[in-house]
């Protein structure tokens, strides 16, 4: 499924893993005996509400269904960041009682012994246990990152890594070690958090109520989605661009095949990020779903980069079911196609309300 991308709305995150993971036909990927390692996002020991690490739910639910398809061989593995306790990660995230419920366990990568790897002239020290999983699903958050813009399923893969090389990494610039490493381990399957992740670091404090989870097997590609889905082009990152140069994946987003197997019908909640409350002065929403919502709060953060978000604290762009069969000047989605300018889609990409508001600004 390397050109495929599936993506499922709601807030019930076990309910929406085990949608994608039957949809994606996961069990029929797996050799019968693997040992499966699970690689969440436990960058910092914080809980996923803050927007900085994978849902305890979608780890808990991707067991239960490895284990009722008879994939029993199963550990989580991860290393949080230099300084951080990966311990301490577990223990806050929830991962220790999903570990003693379930009868699997935790792997702290920051302990393991390492092997030397090298790809493009860089030497890069790989934990061991990563590298003795047959059958390796990734678990990122979307979300961004204050060096290299967003962070997904390639940047992820740090996590496997010993403590002296991502300081290595950053010493190098990140971009490119992160793209050559995805050469030398590579994820069998990526399951993709995007609940709620942060607008710009990876140790969250700004989370975006997103609602969606997606998968696919072509991290390149994943990445290129997470990066559309905050309002970037694929080249705008660095380190896609790098890897997909070297031939891990594919970023070619606009062709890829992404299969929606619902829509969002949840209604967006307010936040207590001060940043989130400052673009959300740019919207009128009546009754909006959380996807529509937060590519449009995505949109704004772009917006605001760019010098035009006061255009629309003072014109504000509606948004949501409330707006149906209503008139008006500025609206985004379906739901607002009687007003004057008004944005199609069920939820319209954030590419596309970018495109839109900044046509809209200029005239």
């Amino acid at each position: 499924m390397d050109n495929r991308i599936i993506v499922t709305y709601g807030d019930d995150p076990m309910r929406m893993t085990k949608e994608l993971l039957e949809a994606a036909k996961l069990d029929q990927m797996i050799p019968k005996g693997a040992l499966v390692g699970l690689k969440p996002n436990l960058v910092v020991a914080k809980p996923a509400e803050t927007g900085a690490t994978t849902h305890i739910e979608i780890v808990a639910a991707t067991i239960e269904y490895l284990q009722a398809h008879g994939h029993n061989n199963i550990l989580i593995l991860e290393g949080s960041w230099v300084g951080d306790s990966t311990k301490r990660a577990f223990k806050v995230c929830g991962f220790e009682d999903v570990s003693r419920k379930y009868k699997v366990p935790l792997f702290d990568t920051k302990g393991d012994s390492v092997t030397v790897k090298s790809y493009g002239g860089i030497n890069m020290e790989v934990c061991n246990k990563a590298l003795e999983v047959d059958f390796l699903i990734n678990m990122p958050v979307l979300k961004g990152h204050c060096q290299t813009i967003v962070t997904g399923a390639l940047k992820n893969m740090k996590g496997c890594i010993s403590d002296r090389e991502k300081r290595h990494f950053h010493a190098l610039g990140l971009d490119r070690p992160i793209a050559y490493l995805n050469k030398v381990i590579k994820p069998q399957f990526i399951l993709g958090d995007g609940i709620c992740g942060d607008l710009d670091f990876e140790e969250g404090g700004n989370p975006v109520r997103m609602n969606r989870m997606f998968c696919g097997t072509d991290p390149v590609l994943i990445d290129s989605y997470i990066a559309s889905n905050m309002g970037y082009e694929p080249h705008d990152i660095e380190y896609i661009k790098i890897a997909e140069e070297i031939g891990v994946g594919s970023s070619d987003i606009e062709h890829a095949d992404i299969v929606e197997l619902n829509r969002d019908t949840t209604i967006a909640r307010p936040t207590s990020s001060r940043k989130v409350q400052k673009l959300a002065k740019a919207a009128r929403p009546k009754e909006a779903c959380s996807a529509c919502y937060a590519n449009l709060i995505q949109a704004f953060a772009r917006l605001d980069d760019e010098g035009w978000l006061n255009e629309f604290v003072r014109n504000p762009v509606c948004i949501g079911q409330g707006y149906e069969g209503q008139s008006g000047e500025l609206g985004v989605g379906k739901c607002t196609c009687g007003m004057k300018h008004s944005l199609p889609g069920c939820p319209p990409r954030t590419p596309e309300i970018l495109k839109f508001l900044r046509e809209y600004a200029k005239n």
